[in-house]
């Protein structure tokens, strides 16, 4: 007799997708979003900056009400972290934060460095797996929505 057919559970990421999210962890992240009544938006803005010899544009993955930008991370490569430190230096009032499904995670096989440490020496904040309650709560700051409102769509 054959057994029942039973269905396989769906991955956070390909919950995720389905959404419109490209990770599980972006999911995660609206999903506590939403459940903590903080309005925000998705992939809302493409903000301009230039690599040496081209232009490029970066998508933030959250925007909240307060003009903190969140980037949520998974495998953080070498690519990605040569953005940001270009976003830091075009855009020093931008307030871009990360957060990493493992920040423990080195960059590389072969080096010590952590995504955490990466981020302290780069001066950015980070957090894993969800936005820390302290930066839903930041009060509105004029100079970060000044600095979102200088990006162009």
């Amino acid at each position: 007799m054959a057994r029942p057919r039973t269905s396989r559970k769906r991955t956070p990421a390909e919950v995720g997708r389905t959404l419109g999210f490209r990770s599980g962890l972006e999911a995660s992240v609206s999903a506590q979003l939403a459940a903590a009544n903080v309005a925000f938006t998705y992939e809302a803005k493409k903000i301009e900056y230039e690599v040496p010899s081209r232009k490029a544009k970066y998508t933030p993955d959250f925007i909240l009400p307060n003009g903190i930008v969140i980037e949520t991370k998974g495998r953080f490569v070498t690519a990605d972290r040569q953005k940001h430190v270009l976003l830091r230096k075009q855009y020093p009032d931008l307030d871009l934060r990360f957060v990493f499904s493992n920040s423990r995670n080195r960059i590389s096989k072969t080096s010590k460095t952590t995504y955490a440490k990466w981020c302290e020496t780069h001066d950015f904040q980070y957090a894993d797996k969800l936005i820390p309650q302290a930066w839903l709560k930041e009060p509105k700051e004029k100079w970060k929505i000044h600095a979102l409102a200088q990006i162009t769509l």
